[in-house]
């Protein structure tokens, strides 16, 4: 099924830009996002349901975080069917729909797929550890043990702990590097990489758009199984024992680029579809880069750098922004300021009474930066982090590791659609976590009928980007930072526009001479020609 390429304009270039390039992507995580047959959960015909309001965003596609079959262990992280959908998110007759209905609100599909492991009742782990001949042997990571019966290397998993479990049908170790219950598959092994591609090819020919890559320098390890060296100590502090190791030969195999060149190859075959890679880890700037440079990639990397910092400053930002410089060989990024792993941003960057404008000043930063945009669903209503007690905990990292380990349930909270309707109408039963009094409140409902809310701010800018050139695709560059005020210009073409962002509770005057005289094209928080108040920033399109 060759898909039809949707492009856009590029005068700079005088070439058509693939639809992914500068995208604004929105995702949806389905057990939060809308629950369609009342047993608390959210689904497939749920996610259909309520994409009018996604499309009324002017996003440019979608991004499910898992629905395939699997014992939710790790929430659909821990797949067990990677060609069918679980029940309690619907059918393949539920997600073809999804799809249908998506494509005609012109909005593109994107998946996870999660290749690095497997849940341990997927049948091809079943088959793998019922001895050491069967067809399936070497399809996961398997070896002996040391003569005094410990584990084959010293490597330690992300969730605690050692990264091997012992097997008593085989009388071997398999290898898991998150829980227990997700073996790590051995795509050293060609007959997995074809099966693996099997998986994405099933996807593309449902129509399928664009695939997340989750864990992918996961994906590949060490085969003598080397021991990894302690990390130095840095002076912070370290919760894990995966965090007291450099982790060299548990992962990153170079042989990771072959196979995503298989991947590229593939999704080519397909026409327009966007890959993007997701990369954790000390080494991750290195590896995001490698694993999309070139035009035999992937197309773009997931970057980490805002999710989980403490602060959001203008030296911050420039240096974030800097790791992707508009160079030749060098890939083209993809940012998130939340997620489901991450704290809510309102909830890390400012205090409590400073949440309004400060998300709007960060929703006008979002929209402009290079790069491919990912609005996490409620971000454009400005949700927060909420506390969730450790009886009501469903996150398995959080309740191994309480309570020194932040939930990330309190990011996974369902998505208030109604203010005054039972569970903020996102489920006629009982949610499978609180939605919270304060989130309540910011509902869709309530924000759609206000001309001043975040979510008609958000969906202003978010087609304004969509819009203009220069802020989708066009160069970046940092023309001043300081200690409250970032100035940033971007261009394509013969337009230019400057971007004033004042991140601090204080007033700032901007220098004189910083960027030319034009035309205002947004403003947040009061921000007028040669001031910004507190929070406040400036979108102008400069006379050149």
């Amino acid at each position: 099924m060759k898909q039809t390429e949707t492009a856009i304009a590029d005068p700079k270039m005088h070439t058509e830009t693939p639809w992914w390039r500068g995208a604004a992507i929105y995702q949806i995580y389905p057990r939060s996002f809308c629950d369609s047959n009342g047993d608390g959960i959210g689904d497939l015909n749920g996610i259909a349901s309520r994409l009018d309001h996604v499309a009324r965003l002017g996003v440019d596609a979608i991004w499910i975080s898992p629905f395939f079959t699997s014992p939710m262990k790790d929430f659909g992280y821990d797949v067990a069917d990677y060609c069918d959908v679980d029940p309690i998110f619907g059918t393949l007759a539920d997600f073809d729909a999804l799809v249908k209905r998506a494509h005609e609100l012109g909005l593109k599909v994107t998946i996870d797929q999660v290749y690095a492991h497997t849940s341990d009742i997927h049948p091809w782990f079943a088959e793998s550890r019922q001895d050491r001949t069967n067809a399936r042997a070497d399809w996961y990571v398997w070896a002996d043990p040391k003569p005094d019966g410990s584990p084959p290397s010293n490597w330690q998993s992300v969730f605690g702990g050692p990264a091997w479990t012992w097997d008593a049908r085989r009388c071997q170790y398999y290898l898991h590097n998150f829980l227990s219950s997700q073996p790590q598959v051995n795509a050293h092994n060609p007959e997995v990489q074809e099966a693996l591609l099997g998986a994405m090819k099933f996807w593309l020919d449902r129509g399928v758009d664009g695939f997340r890559l989750d864990a992918l320098n996961f994906l590949m390890h060490d085969p003598t199984l080397r021991d990894n060296p302690p990390a130095p100590d840095d002076g912070r502090r370290k919760t894990r024992p995966f965090d007291f190791q450099l982790k060299i030969y548990n992962q990153s195999h170079p042989d990771i680029l072959k196979f995503i060149q298989r991947v590229r190859n593939l999704c080519d075959d397909y026409g327009a579809v966007f890959t993007v890679a997701e990369v954790g880890g000390d080494l991750a700037e290195t590896e995001m880069k490698a694993f999309t440079a070139g035009d035999r990639h992937l197309n773009s990397a997931y970057g980490f750098d805002f999710l989980y910092a403490d602060r959001l400053t203008p030296h911050f930002v420039e240096k974030a922004v800097a790791k992707w410089p508009d160079a030749p060989g060098m890939g083209w990024p993809s940012w998130a300021f939340e997620n489901h792993d991450a704290p809510r941003a309102l909830s890390r960057w400012c205090a409590p009474d400073q949440r309004e404008p400060f998300a709007r000043l960060k929703a006008m930063l979002f929209a402009s930066l290079r790069g491919n945009i990912i609005v996490y669903q409620g971000e454009e209503l400005g949700l927060t982090q909420v506390d969730i007690p450790f009886e009501q905990l469903q996150d398995p990292e959080a309740i191994a590791n309480w309570p020194l380990t932040l939930s990330r349930d309190g990011a996974r909270t369902p998505m208030p659609w109604l203010v005054q309707s039972g569970e903020g109408g996102f489920t006629s039963g009982a949610p499978w976590l609180p939605l919270g009094e304060e989130n309540l409140s910011r509902a869709v409902d309530r924000q759609e009928g206000d001309p001043a809310s975040l979510l008609n701010l958000t969906t202003r800018l978010l087609r304004l980007r969509r819009e203009t050139p220069a802020l989708r695709i066009g160069s970046f560059e940092v023309i001043h930072a300081d200690e409250c005020l970032l100035a940033i210009r971007r261009v394509l073409g013969e337009q230019s526009i400057a971007g004033l962002f004042n991140l601090s509770s204080v007033p700032v005057v901007w220098p004189h001479g910083l960027v030319r005289e034009g035309k205002e094209m947004a403003s947040v928080n009061g921000a007028t020609v040669g001031q910004l108040p507190p929070f406040g920033a400036l979108l102008i399109e400069e006379r050149i």
